[in-house]
């Protein structure tokens, strides 16, 4: 006769079970901790197409990877999540979803350590390219079936002029509100094709401030460090001098204008009270050992959410923005806090304060001590919190500019105090009378107090940065 568990053995089971497991994994997925990710990822469903008949033909043999190679190399480099995102042209809706579907479910049996989502680079009306991340459902491939089919602007044949428009780009995002599982948008590589700072080609201030006034919960960011980083990269590793990293004069230090620059576009709509997040990817085509611009997922860029290692939980965690990104590994973890009275805010989150209160400020990263995958060491050199302050929404869409955002303290190498395997550093904000924002930014670089544009052939493991998102104070 079987002798009756008590509730007590039970517990003392589960919670031993738990500990084996997180000693044997290094990490508990049942718990929210740093997740690294990649929310921009492009396989053999990114070709071309014969445009030599019509309808033009898909060639699924231009692109050179299938979406396990990207999962496979995903864990390699350390992602704990990536999303399949592929664009396309006429018809692609029917493939995303009678090919990369399949082959996606396939991934996720073979490479179940990576939370694969399903998803495209959807090709907005007037404006260009948006990951578009689906939440994991049983009906996750008809939403991306009807959404892609009825609004991306090249999934029809011929081109409908209707379809590239800034009002069909609404009707897409309404569509998407009021999905019985929202999707999450977020805008990629918002500066591309901009001729100098503070000139937009493919995406606007305006649209952007129209799509999150529409659906704050779909249109939730932007591409802050944009992938094609590999792009002056040769095969052999040694750099190609007549190229950038990685699209012309847009960058600085790798990330985009929009976000790089101190008081500009990204610190207009946190001012705003936005809750309007970066991210960073490596826009996966072609690696670079094979010709192409481009590193593996997770090979020099990482989004980190600090999530469970969970489909809801990490999406969740993307669309609050509990996420801090980073190139060439520089820092692994970051806790970042905001504390007054017995409350605390963390990384995307707001904390209440009273008028002329004092609030103390935590920053705590892990700069780990091994090489990344150019077998590099590199050092946080100065970590830099940024303060703005929240003014609320304006009236004027094309707002770019934030006059009140100002590096409030600076920390240097020698001024960062060592716990353990963790660099610590303190700050009171004193008197705070206006509702804020704070955010960080950090670097091994020693010569630039702001991000200077990137230069033609420019090492891309020389000049590396992470930036946290914002932590809000609001004044009651």
């Amino acid at each position: 006769m079987l002798k009756k568990t008590s509730n007590l053995s039970c517990t003392a089971l589960l919670v031993f079970t738990v500990l084996v497991i997180t000693k044997m994994t290094g990490q508990n997925d049942s718990i929210r901790s740093w997740r690294a990710g990649d929310h921009h990822i492009h396989s053999k469903y990114s070709a071309g197409y014969d445009t030599s008949t019509t309808p033009p033909i898909y060639n699924f043999e231009e692109q050179p990877y299938s979406i396990l190679t990207n999962a496979e190399k995903a864990k390699q480099y350390g992602l704990d999540w990536m999303v399949a995102t592929d664009h396309g042209g006429p018809n692609h809706a029917k493939i995303n979803l009678e090919n990369a579907y399949p082959e996606l479910l396939k991934s996720r049996e073979k490479t179940p350590e990576v939370i694969q989502f399903h998803g495209m680079e959807f090709d907005a009306p007037s404006a260009d390219h948006n990951s578009l991340i689906i939440p994991h459902s049983d009906h996750e491939h008809t939403l991306l079936y009807e959404i892609e089919s009825q609004f991306a602007t090249k999934d029809v044949f011929p081109r409908q002029p209707e379809r590239e428009t800034e009002e069909h780009m609404l009707k897409a995002i309404t569509y998407m509100k009021n999905a019985k599982t929202p999707p999450v948008l977020i805008s990629n590589h918002p500066s591309r094709g901009a001729d100098s700072l503070f000139e937009y080609a493919h995406k606007e201030p305006r649209e952007f401030r129209n799509w999150n006034n529409l659906a704050p919960n779909v249109a939730v960011g932007m591409e802050g460090a944009p992938g094609h980083q590999a792009g002056n990269l040769k095969p052999d590793g040694s750099l190609d001098t007549t190229d950038s990293r990685p699209y012309g004069n847009q960058t600085m230090g790798g990330y985009d204008q929009m976000t790089a620059y101190l008081g500009g576009f990204w610190d207009s709509m946190l001012g705003e009270g936005r809750r309007w997040w970066i991210t960073a990817t490596s826009d996966s085509h072609t690696n670079w050992r094979d010709g192409g611009s481009d590193f593996w997922p997770g090979e020099y860029s990482k989004t980190y959410v600090y999530a469970k290692k969970s489909y809801d939980d990490i999406l969740e965690g993307i669309r609050n923005g509990r996420i801090f990104i980073t190139t060439g590994d520089l820092i692994s973890e970051l806790e970042f806090k905001a504390a007054y009275k017995n409350k605390v805010a963390q990384i995307g989150g707001t904390l209440p304060i009273q008028e002329d209160a004092d609030v103390q400020i935590t920053i705590k990263l892990l700069d780990p001590d091994t090489v990344n995958h150019h077998g590099d060491n590199p050092q946080v050199n100065r970590v830099d919190l940024i303060v703005g302050e929240v003014t609320g929404k304006s009236s004027d869409l094309t707002l770019d500019h934030n006059f009140t955002t100002r590096v409030e303290k600076r920390y240097y190498a020698e001024e960062m105090k060592r716990e353990g395997d963790y660099l610590v550093m303190t700050y009171l904000i004193k008197n705070a009378h206006h509702s804020m924002y704070l955010r960080l930014r950090g670097t091994n670089n020693t010569y630039e107090l702001e991000p200077v544009k990137d230069h033609t052939g420019e090492n891309p493991w020389d000049d590396l940065w992470f930036y946290s998102n914002p932590i809000f104070l609001e004044v009651k």
